[in-house]
């Protein structure tokens, strides 16, 4: 069991080619499965030993024996990657361990939040994704990004993933899953002091992770724009969320058009309020940033009118 490896353990296992050979070989197989939904590839000892280059079938015992229980597991049809074997392997064959290639800076589209001006610019910093506004030089968004991916993109598709990538993060946040390792993600909305943000939102949902220790840090108006109430409001104007980077909205809040205030304490509740034109939807949060109801506005005269 994984258990009774320590992390030094299980990393030492790795530090042979042939290990890393059997693990390829397993991925392989899986890839050439030609029945759909057909489970983890199961390899027999031989097949293994037609794909590795070892110099005797006790020699890949021996490994067979030292990898099973870590990165594999066994059973009466063979040997099958486990899910650090899995984790593991693909990391290997992407290269994601190898230095990501530079890329920027390049303008993109959209305002800073801080200043206003539409002079964002996107570069590679230290493997992350950062926009920053060349007119007051503050950093307006930031994401991890693989090696691979910024391999296997030229620019503008480079920007797109990350956009795509950028909203289904901020779901998984929503959902209370971390998008790093699956466990459980805990959020609290905090009221900032000194924000440097407008001061339409002065809110900021902080979600942590206790088993990986990854932070995510977003403006309270930011954590809903890919709700489904929003998505479907946007939508039904003309507007796709869902293929818009977080930095594109920075104009709704920096206008006042999209605001968060308190409305509730004990227990805490906060309205969120997103406006297009005449139309607005009104989204309203718990402490933890758990959207509890919705509703839709329409603005008639000045009165607010529900559509």
């Amino acid at each position: 069991m994984t258990e009774n490896h320590s992390a030094t353990d299980m990393f030492r296992l790795l530090a042979d080619d042939t290990r890393v050979d059997i693990l390829r070989a397993a991925a392989v197989a899986q890839y050439e499965l030609e029945e759909v939904g057909s489970g983890p590839a199961e390899l027999a000892f031989s097949e293994i030993y037609d794909y590795v280059e070892v110099e005797n079938t006790s020699k890949l015992s021996y490994h067979l024996g030292e990898l099973t229980g870590t990165y594999l597991q066994k059973s009466d049809d063979g040997y099958s990657l486990t899910h650090a074997g899995e984790r593991i392997v693909r990391f290997i064959l992407s290269g994601n361990y190898e230095r990501p290639d530079s890329f920027g800076p390049k303008p993109v589209d959209g305002m800073c939040v801080f200043c206003g001006e539409e002079a964002l610019e996107a570069f590679l910093s230290r493997q992350f994704f950062r926009i920053v506004c060349s007119a007051c030089e503050q950093p307006v968004a930031g994401q991890p990004i693989t090696p691979a991916q910024v391999k296997t993109h030229d620019d503008d598709a480079l920007i797109e993933s990350v956009k795509l990538q950028s909203a289904e993060v901020s779901k998984q946040i929503r959902r209370g899953m971390c998008p790093e390792c699956g466990a459980h993600l805990s959020s609290d909305v905090i009221e900032m002091r000194g924000n440097p943000l407008p001061d339409a939102d002065s809110f900021l949902v902080t979600s942590t992770c206790q088993e990986c220790l990854r932070g995510y840090n977003s403006p309270l108006t930011y954590s809903v724009v890919y709700h489904p109430a929003s998505i479907a409001f946007h939508w039904d104007r003309g507007i796709d969320v869902t293929s818009r980077g977080i930095w594109e909205f920075n104009e709704h809040l920096y206008q006042g058009c999209w605001t968060s205030e308190q409305i509730a304490s004990d227990p805490d509740e906060y309205e969120v309020v997103l406006r297009h034109e005449d139309d607005a939807i009104r989204l309203f949060l718990d402490s933890t940033a758990t959207v509890m109801r919705t509703e839709r506005v329409r603005r008639k005269n000045g009165d607010p009118r529900h559509s």
